[in-house]
């Protein structure tokens, strides 16, 4: 006798499902239709995602505030100045300031080789770059690449500006 390819489902949200497990190993069907059994029907799962989705954008917006708190309280802390842009590129700048200076310092200083003293001068060099967009463009890049960054960006060897930024 065959292995059935229907199984009957009785979800943990109270509905049952009739189940096409054909598609699957017949030694493998009574696993998954147990797996199956101890989740939501489609329906309800794709309802509890939608509801989801509406929590997770509130969780999103005060994850950035919260972010956006911290990241003013580090700039005032470290005395950095403010930055310049529009309004949302300034908040977003500050925040990924924030966020590559200090995995830098971590990087560079508690874990590497790098001096207070040292870092003081790098700190000194972020300060002098106050365009926003910079900081966003650089929020990828690798902790060991920042003094190279910051010089290229306050560099007197320079002979152009791009006129955009």
């Amino acid at each position: 006798m065959a292995v059935k390819t229907i199984w009957p489902i009785n979800h943990t949200c109270g509905h049952q499902t009739d189940r096409d497990l054909s598609d699957r190993p017949a030694d493998r069907r009574a696993g998954f239709a147990e797996w199956l059994a101890k989740q939501e029907c489609t329906d309800c799962w794709r309802a509890s995602q939608e509801k989801d989705g509406q929590d997770k954008a509130a969780w999103l917006k005060a994850r950035r505030a919260e972010e956006q708190a911290e990241s003013e309280a580090w700039s005032q802390q470290y005395r950095m100045p403010l930055l310049e842009g529009s309004e949302r590129a300034v908040a977003w700048g500050v925040r990924c300031r924030h966020q590559i200076l200090a995995t830098a310092y971590t990087t560079l200083v508690a874990e590497g080789e790098t001096s207070e003293v040292e870092w003081e001068a790098i700190e000194e060099s972020a300060r002098a770059v106050t365009r926003a967009g910079w900081w966003v463009d650089q929020r990828s890049s690798e902790p060991d690449d920042l003094t190279e960054l910051l010089q290229a960006a306050t560099g007197a060897d320079r002979t152009t500006e791009n006129p955009y930024f």
